[in-house]
């Protein structure tokens, strides 16, 4: 005979093991996107089909492009001006602090290990620092959704300080690109660095003020704005490596839609899903085609061991760093260790960068600098197989364990009788 002591009992151990399972949809999101990784690899690798398949550069490169001008569009989109109005310090160490310091320590190991050029290795370190979108803000919100860590703003403070981690990525990535591929005194090339900077930003906020604008409100507004949205990322990322400035083109594309997402308000939502279908179009194919990029003959073991090594000791550091500087942001030690695991996950981001300076280096035909572009190239899939599986499954199992849960009515739930299947 079942009493209500031991009906609770139950249901509140019900509810503990399912809060700390690990969510299956999530891994399996994450084989997915690792299978695509893996079926460019085989494409690329098995000898058969190598010679059966061929894949142009220049569409290879194109499609990539393509692939970063809408993951840079829905950056943008999805950059909460409000959260940005109350951003705390915290906030701003924790996306500013671990990925300055990771991109100096891979730049300064895989300059004595790799040999890379001191500009290379800074290339290297900011693809490496970003953190993954498509990681951390979906497991977030499935946290915040459930009440893990709520009470302290854990989630909304990751994902807030997610976007401003790849911004300043993307921002450090293009200024170092542009400085590797220029020509003529170190000071003009740091230079040039600056001025695709601003006129990637004055670019992003003419194109956005002219989309919050037109077209005007009719019966296509949605579709219209839309087209408009992308065509306009695609032409700013296209044009900018035409007229030899690569780094404006991503700035332009986040500044572009994060204006236009700012003067249409709640009218964002419905753009933003479609870019959203967009780019579940594109994923495959660029995760496909990265992997397609990496030929394993090609690789020597000592730059897979060394890379592995520069990836290794940058994510020691940045968990160190990420820990040190939420220290006096009133979070206890477990949530301090959470918010250092859930930093970890690299894929998007890379994914879209990574290919990018070794598409410049073919255009210049430089076989030192392919060599350079490929070695980016490799340790960016690298990064991509090693910590994406570790970070979402490190967010997923320490989340419901290390983070306090605040659930309305939670009391009287588990205060019920509950029968298990």
């Amino acid at each position: 005979m079942k009493t209500p002591s031991s009906d609770s009992s139950c249901c509140a151990s019900c509810i503990s093991l399912k809060d700390r399972c690990p969510r299956p949809r999530g891994i399996l999101n994450l084989l997915i996107t690792k299978g695509m990784l893996l079926a460019g690899l085989l494409l690329r690798n098995v000898p058969y089909i190598t010679d059966a398949i061929f894949i142009d550069t220049h569409w290879s490169a194109a499609l990539r492009n393509i692939a970063l001008s809408i993951i840079l569009t829905r950056a943008g989109l999805g950059l909460n001006p409000e959260a940005l109005s109350r951003l705390k310090a915290v906030c701003v160490r924790v996306a500013v602090g671990p990925c300055m310091v990771e991109a100096c320590i891979v730049a300064v190991v895989s300059h004595f290990l790799l040999g890379l050029p001191w500009v290379w290795g800074f290339i290297l370190g900011f693809v490496l620092a970003a953190v993954s979108p498509a990681v951390v803000v979906p497991s977030m919100l499935l946290l915040q959704r459930e009440g893990y860590g709520v009470e302290k703003g854990i989630p909304t403070l990751l994902m807030a300080a997610g976007s401003f981690d790849d911004i300043l990525a993307i921002t450090g990535f293009s200024t170092c690109l542009g400085i590797a591929f220029s020509t003529g005194s170190t000071w003009m090339n740091i230079l040039k660095g600056l001025l695709e900077v601003v006129g990637g930003i004055v670019a992003g906020m003419i194109l956005g003020m002219f989309l919050y604008c037109f077209p005007s409100n009719d019966q296509d507004l949605v579709l219209r704005r839309t087209l408009m949205l992308l065509g306009l990322s695609i032409f700013s990322v296209f044009t900018s490596n035409v007229i030899g400035f690569a780094g404006a083109g991503s700035l332009c594309t986040l500044v572009l839609a994060f204006l236009a997402a700012l003067g249409w308000k709640t009218e964002k939502a419905p753009v933003a899903e479609i870019v959203g279908r967009s780019w579940d179009v594109f994923q495959p194919l660029l995760f496909g085609l990265i992997g397609a990029e990496i030929t394993i003959k090609a690789l020597s073991p000592s730059t897979v061991g060394l890379g592995m090594a520069c990836i290794l000791i940058g994510l020691v550091i940045r968990l160190l760093v990420t820990f040190l500087l939420v220290h006096y942001g009133g979070f206890n030690l477990k949530e301090k260790l959470f918010i250092s695991v859930a930093w970890l996950p690299k894929a998007t981001v890379q994914a879209a960068i990574g290919s990018k300076a070794l598409d410049m280096a073919r255009e210049e035909g430089d076989e030192a600098l392919i060599k350079f572009g490929l070695d980016v190239l490799t340790l960016a899939v690298l990064a991509i197989l090693t910590t994406a599986p570790v970070g979402a499954l490190g967010i997923g199992l320490a989340g419901p364990r290390l983070l306090a849960r605040q659930v309305k009515g939670q009391q009287a739930y588990t205060s019920t009788h509950c029968v298990v299947a």
